[in-house]
């Protein structure tokens, strides 16, 4: 696979992912008009809670099985960890329903205690389409992937338009309306949950072809193989999620306020974290494509200064989004106050879990030589570090600085394991980076939001404030263009722009 096929696949796994993140958008700022902050923080902690029983459910496998269809026949090899995955799910799912009572208990979530089911649910539907999405991906069918990705989010976003968003109205005129079929006043903000797992559902019900073709045995010999090399991977993916969900989690455990307002800054604090999810979803999208590419790249004599190209596009590409959310700061917080005003007064930690979000996906790219090089334990290692940070930094933080002591955890965080990553990395598997040219980049990145943010408190012009932060966004164009325009001639549909 060429750089320009990557680009092309990292695009068509990016459409769902840009629709699904545009659509949470939808429903997450029709929250913040439907509810105020403290109403949102039960659903808050749910879904901080879904990406770690992603990682335990799923335990690597979908990594190990691009890892290891090189070399292990493919049928054997899927319907092996299908069959692991099968199994482990409904143990796991089991444990969920039966620790139902103590998990309400420490999630001080009385209140909503359905919310836990339904995400033992959701969870559940979604681990078993992880391996068919992941042959998908392996086979290089970014088109069916994207359509059944689209379908189910699509089908989860209009049951909560219709449930949240008309039902309410529906009801007050007419009660007895068959369009009020399934609705109950009292399930409430629950739909969201409830939407999910249809959705989720429906997807899996798309998987069948690749579900099918599953046969019921495992082989030991390639279980056992896999496992080894998945196990520390099971480490770095519960490490990652510290780092990116551990803030939201402990924040009413470790504030010193009351209750309600650790609701409301949790609340506020969520409302601002989904800002800074822009760059997330190019990693997202980037590493669906990038992964079975970087393994089959593996064994060709130009992959490292192949993988140091892709880096170089990457970083561009990751300070390109962080630039679009700092840059135009102002309109985002204006839409976030027109019902609720206060979900603006967090607006200023999205610049910095922005600036975190890069450094994230500079590690993600680093990663790979650990992967390649089976030493999946320094990985492990990293992440552990990282996590170290995370939990010292929120405790120390978290009390005396609010949200903004979080948001200075994770990027400090994300710092620490990029670093730790190239240094180790360069030692075990060199790859020849242009780290000049990279901090370069994200360094005028760094300055055009600093020097946007330094004008606006000059001005109260919004029209002034959008037409230099515009300015400013054409200077980081202008500087990619003098320095690297030879290198995006690779790329389709922009390159024959820069020839």
């Amino acid at each position: 696979m060429s750089i320009k096929k990557l680009a092309g696949q990292t695009i068509w796994y990016g459409v769902p992912s840009i629709a699904a993140r545009f659509l949470g958008y939808i429903l997450n700022f029709s929250l913040i008009f439907l509810y105020k902050p403290a109403n949102t923080a039960d659903i808050t902690q749910i879904y901080a809670i879904f990406p770690f029983l992603n990682i335990l459910f799923t335990y690597g496998l979908e990594t190990s099985y691009f890892r290891f269809s090189n070399h292990i026949e493919k049928h054997t090899l899927y319907s092996t960890l299908s069959n692991s995955i099968f199994i482990s799910t409904i143990l796991l799912t089991g444990i969920l329903l039966i620790c139902h009572g103590p998990l309400v208990e420490f999630t001080e979530m009385q209140d909503h205690p359905e919310f836990l089911t339904y995400m033992a649910a959701i969870v559940f539907l979604d681990t078993l389409s992880a391996l068919p999405f992941a042959k998908l991906r392996q086979e290089e069918r970014p088109k069916r992937y994207a359509f059944i990705k689209i379908i189910g989010i699509f089908l989860n976003v209009m049951i909560v338009i219709w449930y949240l968003g008309f039902c309410p109205a529906i009801a007050k005129e007419n009660p007895d309306s068959f369009l009020l079929l399934g609705y109950r006043e009292e399930i409430g903000i629950a739909y969201y949950l409830i939407g999910n797992v249809v959705g989720a559902a429906f997807t899996l019900l798309l998987l069948i072809p690749q579900l099918k073709t599953v046969k019921l045995r495992i082989d030991k010999k390639v279980w056992t193989e896999v496992m080894i090399y998945s196990m520390p991977l099971i480490i770095v993916g519960l490490g990652g999620m510290i780092n990116d969900m551990l803030s939201r989690l402990v924040y009413q455990h470790v504030s010193p306020l009351p209750v309600l307002e650790a609701k409301h800054e949790l609340g506020v604090f969520a409302a601002n974290y989904r800002l800074a999810v822009l760059i997330t979803i190019f990693i997202q999208m980037f590493r669906l494509a990038a992964e079975p590419f970087f393994f089959k790249q593996a064994k060709n004599q130009n992959a490292p200064e192949t993988y140091a190209r892709v880096m170089l596009f990457f970083v561009i590409a990751c300070s390109v989004m962080f630039l679009s959310v700092s840059l135009y700061l102002d309109v985002f917080q204006k839409i976030m106050m027109l019902k609720y005003p206060d979900y603006g007064e967090g607006i200023h930690i999205v610049p910095i879990l922005a600036l975190g979000g890069v450094f994230l996906g500079v590690y993600y790219n680093l990663s790979i030589w650990y992967k390649l090089t089976n030493k999946n334990w320094y990985g492990a290692g990293i992440t552990l570090a990282g996590a170290v940070i995370t939990i010292v930094l929120n405790i120390f933080w978290i009390p005396k600085h609010s949200y903004t002591g979080s948001a200075w955890a994770t990027l400090i965080c994300y710092l620490f394991m990029m670093v730790c990553s190239y240094v180790l990395g360069q030692k075990f598997y060199p790859i020849p980076y242009n780290v000049k040219r990279i901090v370069m980049y994200v360094a005028v990145a760094i300055f055009l939001s600093i020097a946007s943010r330094y004008f606006n408190l000059q001005t109260e012009m919004l029209w002034l404030r959008l037409a230099f932060s515009t300015f400013l966004f054409g200077v980081f164009f202008g500087v990619v263009y003098i320095f690297d325009r030879k290198n995006f001639t690779f790329l389709p549909v922009v390159g024959k722009y820069f020839k």
